[in-house]
């Protein structure tokens, strides 16, 4: 177990230094602007520097606004992935404050491809261990237990007040290549990690009661057990069937290496859930 949180440890540390050196090397001196909570501290650095006296990093200002979101996050989804998402954040501040920022390439499409496709690579390892790069994901997790709230119409609204904000202010060229950036970013993700935001989880297994158990302790999720029977073996078994978030697939498969790495796991997009999507 020890290893694993070390590790778990080191990938935030590198999706953090990846989150980092994307928008200092690409991002920023280009003026194209990142998705979510990054976005909003980009612009509003850019803004207080270019508008008033005032001058606060960027680094600083994604720290001030994941605050809230944290302690929301602490109450609402659990200790274990808000602590692992805050470190995130924080480790992201510090390296942003740490890199010069220096402008790799004059281009502003290689600035707005390669800043989309590296700060991708940052969010999608970071996803896939069971942490998040804060802000939205965790707004994301408390949607979703509390009311199975879809978090992209949020999202929109959020990337929209950024484009369009950043076009009024500094050209709608700017705002244009920030959609390049977006939507790069947003295909590397899927190819990491995963594009869909429910998923289903079918668990074949021996160890049917004991498998309950383990991820009720630690996923609030209904669990729906079916009786199975192998066509060759002819040995009788039971199918757990779970629908999860994206967020809590690692934790979910780390549950089932330790309870029975010998079960069959089948993990499919879900396009729709009817019905309460949680435990009760």
């Amino acid at each position: 177990m020890l290893w694993l949180q070390t590790k778990k440890i080191v990938i935030v540390i590198a999706g953090a230094l990846i989150n980092a050196l994307a928008m200092n090397l690409f991002l920023i001196p280009a003026n194209v602007y990142s998705s979510g909570f990054t976005g909003v501290a980009q612009l509003l650095s850019k803004v207080l520097s270019d508008y008033t006296a005032i001058n606060v990093s960027m680094g600083f200002l994604l720290l001030l606004l994941n605050i809230p979101v944290a302690i929301l996050g602490w109450k609402k989804v659990g200790k274990s992935f808000t602590v692992y998402s805050f470190l995130s954040v924080l480790l992201t501040s510090l390296f942003l404050s740490m890199i010069p920022i220096k402008q790799v390439s004059h281009d502003i499409l290689l600035n707005a491809v390669f800043g989309g496709v590296i700060l991708a690579i940052g969010v999608g390892i970071t996803l896939k261990w069971g942490a998040s790069t804060g802000g939205v994901d965790i707004i994301a997790m408390v949607l979703s237990r509390m009311k199975d709230k879809p978090v992209g119409p949020y999202m929109f609204v959020l990337n929209g007040i950024i484009i369009i904000t950043a076009g009024f202010l500094y050209g709608w060229e700017k705002a244009l290549y920030t959609l390049v950036t977006l939507y790069t970013s947003t295909r590397v993700i899927d190819a990491i990690h995963t594009r869909h935001a429910k998923l289903t989880a079918m668990i074949v297994t021996k160890k049917a009661d004991e498998m309950k158990k383990a991820i009720h302790a630690s996923l609030v999720r209904g669990i729906t057990m079916i009786p199975a029977k192998g066509a060759f073996s002819n040995e009788t078994r039971e199918m757990l069937m779970i629908v999860i978030t994206r967020y809590e697939l690692f934790d979910l498969e780390r549950i089932i290496h330790e309870v029975d790495p010998n079960a069959f796991t089948n993990i499919v997009q879900t396009t729709g859930v009817y019905g309460f999507f949680r435990r009760e």
